[in-house]
């Protein structure tokens, strides 16, 4: 039996489709990713958390599930939208589907629908807030949802992906980073892991002295979801530690590190999903394809009245991708070197903060 789905705008747009995962009914953001695989690892990434997201690709599921792509404990996406949703895995490797894998952790999905005309409708409009159900509920009333939900500019959510207790890995090895946890992916403390360095995790609201306590070689703020102008604590731990330690930062790490020097941040449009996005490096001239997943920036514009140098930019908006202190060990960058999923053309950053570490 087809069972029915709708995904609404707040425009008063009401797409219909079929269902799969788990039944209810979920509000978000709306917005695109446009990776040709790893689903596994977007929706599973903190960094998701508050949206509703909805990938460019149009056949998602084919290739199954496994746990050993997830890069937190659950899904982290409110829901998910698809062009076409595979039933039959064809990997052996894969234990579950992506409909059972959507059911298990309580998340609706739509399928049907017309995602490239949807895409192009966010393109134009922007990143909308919507409600994804799969229950009988009255337009009206599901149009009602969408609208009145807060913006995700006014949402807390990097205390809702972060650790709640400080966590050690690698405690054998006799270098240590401390990793600001604003929503890490698993995939960047394995980065560190397989360089033979020790990660120690602290909550987003850690305070400074905590952090210095366990005596960690340099500092990573880790990306996360959300507007960063709500994750000030953070930001004034930042402020304090900045000249103490080799500093690095990705993504929303990014975000916060320019805020704590006095730099400004703002919603895009509809930001950048996927693995596939191009970025220069002003210094070298070189052009590496990364992969992303954010929707604030750093306003270049403010960096002029900071410490900071704008490193690197993205080819397709000239939206800043990579910074750099002029003085102190500190490096930013605003796509994700881990991948998980998308290209691994920088992950020799994690190399190159290695040894900031050693030199400094």
């Amino acid at each position: 039996m087809v069972k029915e789905a709708k995904l609404v705008l707040e425009d008063g747009t009401i797409i219909k489709g079929e269902g799969f995962g788990y039944e209810t009914t979920k509000t978000g953001e709306l917005v695109f990713s446009t990776g040709m695989g790893g689903y596994t690892e977007s929706l599973t990434d903190p960094s998701f958390k508050g949206e509703i997201l909805m990938s460019t690709y149009p056949l998602e599921g084919n290739y199954g599930v496994s746990e050993e792509w997830y890069q937190s404990d659950k899904i982290q996406v409110e829901g998910f939208v698809v062009r076409e949703v595979c039933k039959h895995v064809s990997n052996f490797s894969s234990p579950k589907t992506l409909d059972e894998f959507l059911t298990e952790f309580e998340v609706p999905g739509i399928s049907g629908v017309d995602t490239r005309d949807l895409t192009l409708k966010i393109r134009e409009k922007g990143s909308m807030k919507s409600v994804i159900t799969t229950e009988d509920i009255p337009d009206e009333e599901l149009i009602e949802m969408a609208k009145s939900q807060p913006h995700i500019s006014e949402v807390d959510l990097v205390p809702l992906v972060s650790t709640k207790e400080i966590k050690e890995f690698g405690q054998d090895n006799d270098k240590k980073v401390a990793l600001i946890d604003c929503g890490v992916k698993k995939s960047i403390i394995q980065n560190f892991l397989d360089r033979d360095i020790g990660v120690v995790l602290f909550p987003y609201d850690t305070d400074y002295k905590t952090i210095l306590d366990y005596d960690p070689k340099g500092l990573m703020i880790t990306s996360g979801p959300g507007n960063p102008d709500r994750v000030t604590e953070t930001i004034e731990t930042m402020k304090i530690l900045s000249n103490r330690l080799p500093i690095f930062g990705i993504c929303m790490g990014q975000q916060l590190i320019a805020k704590s020097f006095g730099a400004k941040s703002y919603k895009m449009k509809f930001g950048h999903r996927g693995a596939n996005q191009p970025v220069k490096d002003l210094e070298t001239g070189k052009v590496v394809i990364t992969s992303q997943n954010h929707g604030f920036t750093v306003d270049k514009e403010s960096l002029k009245d900071t410490d900071l140098v704008l490193s690197q930019i993205n080819l397709n908006d000239g939206t800043p991708e990579g910074l750099s202190h002029k003085e102190l060990p500190l490096k930013t960058i605003q796509y994700h070197p881990e991948a998980s999923p998308g290209p691994n053309d920088t992950r020799s950053i994690f190399d190159e903060f290695n040894q900031m570490m050693d030199d400094y």
